[in-house]
């Protein structure tokens, strides 16, 4: 998230699209609540009319997988009608930006589409440079190559009515929509998104949400107090998982993760660091090297020293061009690629696209070990359904670990809040903590080395495990403390820094102080000022009793507490706040003794506006968009695998057989597999129906935490599908009856919920009717629950971030 859930009651228009805030998320619906009591308005796009919608202003349905068709028409009616922000997208986006002649557009594919790889040469989508090697600009966004008539000219062709027909929504639907929501780009008024996996479980995952970036930009919506594109996360620390690399391609704080082919340090380093030549860019990943310095320091200790590149060589690399996400290592277990497998606090035989493909990897391990707080269905899948346990090879092991109130230690929550949380109950029985079951682990594993090495026997790449810092526990036992500071990071030598002297063992400050000569540490630059020498940040709770609700003194928030990032791009080019009613920051001439400085949240940088107050340019501003390299918001975006622009296409199941927007029917880049487990059906007259996922308040994920509580499991006892009053009488199917939902990959039983909340779509002249089920069941508990959603969706996914397509795809409803 750009912002927080505080700041959405500063809304004036919320829009909901992509996500289902009053039931997956009520607690944050309390803050759009608020906004409305103060006069701002609710929109709700959703297949589905939900709990959201019931409280909407106004309430538009579509086609699931047609977000980008819905956007892309509200891009052109922003463009049409002069309702984009002139200064702001001039000033502080890429608009002006002049593009390459070898960038192109025809039929539904970009310049440097390379067939036989399904991958884009992205060097053709590059900036024309000066001789300073600048990019560009024409401020007066008239030039033809220019970001802004380029965007022109690609959403042309999203009218009212190829919208309306690709989507499914009403013209009069589409245009009320368009109209509310572009309002906001008056000065003074502000719009939000509030998205979730409605956006991102699709072919074109990333690209819904780009769309929506590109629209806050045109708008002036980043930076803004009430304004941004946040992401409602789906577990109350999904945020701070990331942000400490649960992901293959990242570490800590975003820094990659270092590929084969890059054997030093400074290969690795030079790879991720940006140049930029403008003098007036922060280009702040210019730090990169301090930073995968300090992580290295913090990672191997004293062991890392620039003589063996700080340990560098220790980090595991990726082999160059292969994928480990979470479709690929499914599919590469399924292959028999590897033997053991750790399914640690999650349930992929629910939770996984193509479920039934998952189970039957899950056989090919030789063990497994299942750490989660109840039996479920990764952990028994060799007697679920379809399984013959004597021909299954996997020993699987269960450890039973404690829940979150069990334990001690900060969460990061969607608005990048870390907030400290105490231990409420011991664990029960052999229940032990993820923290006190890895530092155990560890300490064997290096048992291990060290017994085979004394030996003399030839340990397998010894080094990582023999000389990584390990030093987290206190009497015997994690101490979530420990772990806390050595993310913040501490001084590694007595230093004096920006004219500051430190000691060696100092917590660090803030990031601004890391260096990449050694001497500090970090495991995680972005949360480096979270536990300092003041004490632990995230546990402070002194809340604001006034102002616009930053709470800038309860817990903490990445990066250095600023609580809205990009909040430069909040005032004009003087310093002064678009919305003087909300503003996030405002230069005061007279602050610091005359010298000038920024008052309210923490700035995005120190330095001074861009115009001196007589209008000159002051040479020692920055621009505001400091994570680029080139300082600005990017409405062009060079650096998706999919296209610099959205472009609508298809899910890769779809009940349409052309495009009307090209003639390329789906993603060209988006990943498919080839086991005889991987089956994919588009216009099959077999599956007709187009279907979705979706939660329910009462169930939790896969429903492991949830399906236990008798209290819960009596609210939402077993799998429904629910359809439309005209489906149902199409298919002769009653409200309560048991019915057979079934895909090309599987089937599962379901009760008919036959309601108003669904209706069919008229799409390109012919009818499309559309179903849903909640993914929460499996088979284990409760036995007449039903079984998961996700034996339906197939194994496919966003080609930026592999996350599987599981909220379009295609079915059939019968009954029993």
């Amino acid at each position: 998230m750009t912002n927080h859930w505080i700041d959405i009651r500063n809304s004036d228009i919320i829009l909901i699209m992509g996500s289902n805030a009053a039931e997956n998320h009520p607690i944050s619906f309390k803050w759009v609540t608020e906004a409305m009591k103060r006069g701002g308005k609710l929109i709700s796009v959703d297949p589905r009319f939900t709990r959201s919608s019931s409280k909407a202003d106004f309430y538009a349905p579509l086609r699931s997988g047609t977000d980008i068709a819905f956007l892309g028409g509200m891009i052109k009616y922003i463009l049409d009608n002069d309702k984009y922000f002139k200064e702001y997208t001039a000033e502080y986006t890429n608009a002006s930006f002049l593009v390459s002649d070898s960038y192109s557009f025809h039929d539904g594919l970009f310049s440097g589409y390379d067939p036989a790889t399904h991958k884009y040469d992205k060097s053709k989508w590059a900036f024309q440079k000066d001789a300073n090697g600048v990019p560009k600009k024409d401020k007066t966004l008239q030039n033809p190559r220019c970001v802004f008539q380029l965007l022109k000219g690609h959403y042309s062709r999203y009218d009212l009515d190829k919208v309306s027909s690709v989507t499914g929504t009403s013209k009069e639907d589409l245009l009320k929509v368009y109209e509310m929501y572009s309002a906001t780009g008056e000065k003074g008024k502000a719009g939000t998104i509030m998205y979730a996996m409605g956006w991102t479980q699709h072919t074109v995952g990333v690209q819904n949400i780009r769309c929506m970036a590109m629209i806050q930009l045109l708008l002036g919506n980043i930076g803004v107090a009430g304004g941004g594109v946040n992401a409602l996360r789906g577990e109350s620390n999904v945020q701070g998982s990331t942000d400490h690399c649960i992901l293959f391609h990242i570490l800590p704080g975003y820094l990659k993760t270092p590929k084969a082919s890059q054997a030093a340090l400074a290969a690795y380093n030079k790879k991720y660091t940006p140049v930029t030549h403008d003098p007036l860019s922060a280009n702040w990943w210019g730090n990169y090297p301090k930073y995968s310095v300090s992580l290295l320091k913090s990672f191997f200790g004293k062991k890392a020293t620039p003589a063996n590149d700080f340990g560098y060589s220790w980090l595991p690399k990726l082999d160059d061009g292969k994928d480990y996400s979470w479709l690929t290592l499914f599919d590469s277990m399924y292959r028999g690629e590897f033997t053991g497998f750790f399914a640690w606090g999650q349930n992929p035989a629910c939770s996984g696209a193509n479920a039934n493909k998952t189970r039957q990897a899950l056989t090919k391990l030789d063990w497994m070990v299942n750490v989660n707080i109840f039996e479920n269905e990764t952990g028994s899948f060799w007697k679920g359904p379809g399984m013959d346990p004597k021909k299954i090879k996997t020993e699987v092991f269960f450890l039973p670990c404690a829940v979150s109130v069990e334990k001690e230690g900060s969460i990061t929550n969607s608005g990048r809040w870390m907030q400290w949380r105490y231990q409420a109950a011991k664990p029960p029985g052999e229940a032990r903590s993820d923290g006190d079951m890895l530092i155990d682990l560890f300490r064997k594993v290096r048992w291990l080395y060290n017994r085979d090495v004394k030996k003399g026997k030839k340990a397998v790449f010894p080094e990582p495990v023999l000389n990584l810092k390990w030093d987290y526990a206190t009497n015997g036992m994690y101490d979530p403390h420990k772990v806390a500071k050595e993310v913040n990071g501490y001084f590694q030598k007595d230093v004096t820094i920006k004219g500051k002297n430190f000691k060696k063992g100092d917590l660090v400050p803030s990031f601004a102080f890391l260096q990449a000569d050694g001497s500090t540490s970090s495991a995680n630059w972005l949360y480096c000022n979270s536990y300092t020498g003041k004490g632990n940040m995230a546990a402070r709770r002194k809340r604001e009793k006034s102002g616009i609700g930053l709470n800038l003194e309860w817990s903490w928030c990445w990066p250095v507490n600023r609580r809205i990032i990009y909040n430069r791009a909040s005032v004009d080019l003087h310093g002064k706040p678009w919305d003087t009613e909300h503003p996030v920051i405002s230069w005061d001439p007279n602050a610091k003794g005359g010298k000038g400085g920024w008052t309210g949240d923490v700035p995005d940088g120190g330095w001074p506006p861009m115009l001196k107050p007589d209008g000159t340019l002051n040479p020692k501003t920055k621009y505001p968009f400091i994570m680029k390299p080139e300082g600005h918001g990017r409405i062009f975006g060079p650096g998706r695998a999919d296209g610099p622009f959205p472009e609508h296409y298809e899910p890769l199941e779809c009940p349409v057989e052309k495009n009307a927007f090209s003639d390329q029917l789906i993603n060209p880049t988006a990943p498919t597999y080839s086991t005889d487990e991987d089956v994919y059906r588009t216009c099959d007259p077999r599956y007709p129906i187009v279907g979705t996922t979706y939660r329910v308040s009462e169930h939790w994920q896969t429903g492991v935490m949830t399906r236990w509580q008798p209290w819960l499991l009596e609210t939402q006892p077993q799998l429904f599908v629910e359809m439309s009053n005209e489906l149902a009488k199409l298919k002769g199917i009653k409200n309560g009856q048991k019915v057979i939902v079934e895909s090309a990959r599987g089937k599962v039983k379901a009760v008919a919920i036959v309601t108003h909340r669904f209706r069919p779509f008229n799409v390109e002249g012919n009818v499309i009717h559309q179903v849903g089920l909640p993914w929460h069941f499996g088979w284990v508990h409760p036995k007449d629950g039903g079984d998961s959603a996700n034996l339906l969706t197939p194994s496919t996914g966003d080609p930026n971030t592999r996350i599987p397509e599981t909220k379009a795809f295609m079915v059939n409803v019968r009954t029993i």
